[in-house]
């Protein structure tokens, strides 16, 4: 029996490992080359609309705008923020759902790999997965990526696609209010739009420009050149 338990576990790790060796090769592979695909856009329930566009191609006011509504720690924290994270449990002590607390690192690993929803399960795995975008991919393959996957509407993944629905221009020509304006879709996608925005998101997009003026150009030009 003994020998069979050693078995069992010994064949559990050498799954394990294996998984895990075939997911840093992948990582090494995308840290280079445009995603094909990712799990959220394998599930939507829409056509798929995407074009990849380089993070050097962008005005430096798109992923500002991204970062002041999203994750204004982004450029510091490790992949997790602990500061947000305790506040989301201490919220959820208090009897409130499990939310908020996500980073652009573990969004982009959650839009890559995982499923919608909320559980400690998969919390518990997106959060190995952006510690792991960190070391391999880095603050600014992280953001490139990021711009890229994100939904900014039914079936319309990345900042280019998005562009050129709600604005008929490419994302390398989006001005600071446009930007902030696809910034605000984030949080709800697939309920917002960014060329008919509701009074809420219009204040929204009003903050958003005003934390971009405070954070200032210098905020990501460290992880950008």
């Amino acid at each position: 029996m003994a020998k069979r338990k050693r078995s069992i576990f010994g064949w559990i790790w050498f799954v394990i490992w294996r998984a895990a060796l075939i997911l840093i090769l992948v990582l090494f592979l995308f840290r280079f080359v445009p995603l094909p695909t990712t799990a959220f856009m394998l599930q939507s329930p829409y056509p798929v609309s995407q074009d990849w566009i380089s993070i050097d191609e962008l005005p430096a006011h798109m992923p500002l705008a991204v970062v002041a509504s999203e994750d204004q720690r982004f450029p510091s924290h490790i992949g997790l923020d602990f500061i947000s994270i305790r506040k989301a449990l201490d919220k959820y002590g208090d009897g409130e759902g499990l939310r908020g607390a996500s980073t652009i690192t573990q969004q982009t690993a959650k839009n890559i790999f995982l499923w919608p929803g909320r559980s400690f399960v998969r919390k518990g795995i997106e959060a190995s997965l952006a510690l792991g975008l960190e070391v391999i991919w880095g603050k600014k393959r992280i953001l490139e990526v990021y711009l890229n996957v994100a939904e900014f509407g039914k079936g319309i993944y990345g900042v280019e696609a998005a562009s050129q629905y709600y604005f008929k221009r490419s994302a390398s020509r989006l001005t600071k209010n446009q930007a902030a304006r696809l910034a605000v879709m984030l949080p709800s996608p697939r309920t917002r739009q960014a060329n008919a925005l509701t009074f809420y998101l219009g204040q929204r997009v009003i903050w958003v420009e005003r934390q971009m003026q405070q954070l200032g150009s210098g905020h990501l030009k460290a992880i950008l050149e």
